[in-house]
């Protein structure tokens, strides 16, 4: 007979940034309402919810049974970055509800996001300040960049929730320039080194994993805050004088996301049809359904902004990709779960 702990073994060794298909559903849902399909967005808003429901079980029982391996992946330079996907999908699923009439729920998850953003922020950078095992450039890989995306993501969110603060709703605002700007610096920081790390050191085949993507997710998530901010109500006199620079980052910032989708499907082609690696469903494909998901509502939304119509097409034509990836990708998570075994960890 197995033993009880042989059973959890699934679970002590959980992937810890799982909560990306929580991120991947719900941005696809987003993009559909954008486009006017409410069938569809009710069906993958309700999956969204599934999902962040029962992640959260999952890493709530992981964390009783097995709160030493939840400490060693928070302090393991390769794995503390994972954590904020939980900011990202939070706030999605806030999104959601805002978009749903849930006001109340929608403040709540900002509120949870941010509390778990600040605590996060400070504990990974203590990380990589004071760890001492690993103090080389070969620990940064793409999945780091999911702090980016969790920063931006409080930007796209809190600007949803600014009604309801009323005589704050300033703050509120002058905030979320905070939080758009540190996003961008942190990702000017982490972009550095990455870029450092895949042109000029070597790599095993092994480090070209999904997480990549997560570099061109973080780009346009920042083009897609920063849209968000450009079509909002600075509110406070101050901020009026950021919205030139705004419009600006936003374009850069798409067309950065746009030059990394061929070099990434390039990388994808080399690694699974040159070099024939056997391609298999892993829990960081995640990180590639959700790039191209935001690539799409980013698309939309810097049309608006942009007041440039060709990007309404490039939206519609991503977002029937990020939703064939999905399918892809889904299919392969219930096919692993039949067999056992999906849930556990990769090489990062």
């Amino acid at each position: 007979m197995i033993s009880g702990a042989a059973k959890l073994e699934w679970l002590k060794n959980l992937y810890p940034g799982y909560f990306s298909l929580t991120m991947a559903t719900g941005i696809i849902s987003v993009a559909l309402d954008m486009l006017e399909m409410p069938v569809l967005s009710d069906l993958m808003y309700v999956i969204t919810l599934v999902s962040w429901f029962a992640l959260l079980a999952l890493y709530a029982l992981r964390l009783l049974r097995f709160p030493r391996e939840v400490w060693a992946d928070l302090l393991n330079p390769r794995t503390t970055f994972f954590f904020f996907s939980f900011v990202a999908a939070t706030n999605i699923a806030g999104i959601l509800f805002n978009l749903h009439g849930l006001y109340d729920l929608a403040f709540a998850c900002w509120i949870c996001a941010f509390l778990a953003w600040s605590a996060l922020l400070h504990c990974s950078f203590s990380v990589l300040t004071l760890r001492r095992n690993e103090r080389n450039v070969n620990v940064v890989h793409g999945g780091w960049l999911m702090c980016i995306v969790g920063t931006q993501s409080l930007v796209l969110h809190g600007l949803n929730i600014i009604p309801e603060l009323e005589s704050h709703a300033d703050y509120m605002m002058v905030g979320i320039y905070m939080l758009w700007g540190v996003g961008l610096i942190l990702y000017g920081i982490f972009v550095t080194l990455f870029c450092y790390r895949i042109f000029f050191l070597d790599m095993s085949y092994d480090d070209y994993t999904p997480l990549m993507w997560v570099i061109m997710g973080a780009a346009a998530i920042s083009a897609n805050a920063s849209s968000a901010l450009a079509l909002s109500n600075p509110i406070k006199s101050v901020l009026v004088a950021f919205h030139p620079m705004v419009d600006m980052v936003a374009l850069i910032s798409w067309a950065w996301a746009t030059w990394w989708i061929p070099l990434l499907v390039v990388i994808g082609y080399w690694k699974h049809f040159i070099l024939r690696i056997p391609l298999r469903y892993e829990p960081t494909q995640w990180s590639i359904v959700f790039p191209v998901g935001m690539y799409a509502v980013t698309s939309y939304r810097l049309a608006l902004a942009a007041e440039f119509e060709p990007l309404h097409w490039v939206s519609h034509v991503i977002l029937w990709v990020a939703l064939a990836l999905w399918c892809l990708v889904m299919f392969g998570l219930l096919r692993r779960l039949v067999k056992g075994g999906a849930l556990s960890k990769i090489h990062y």
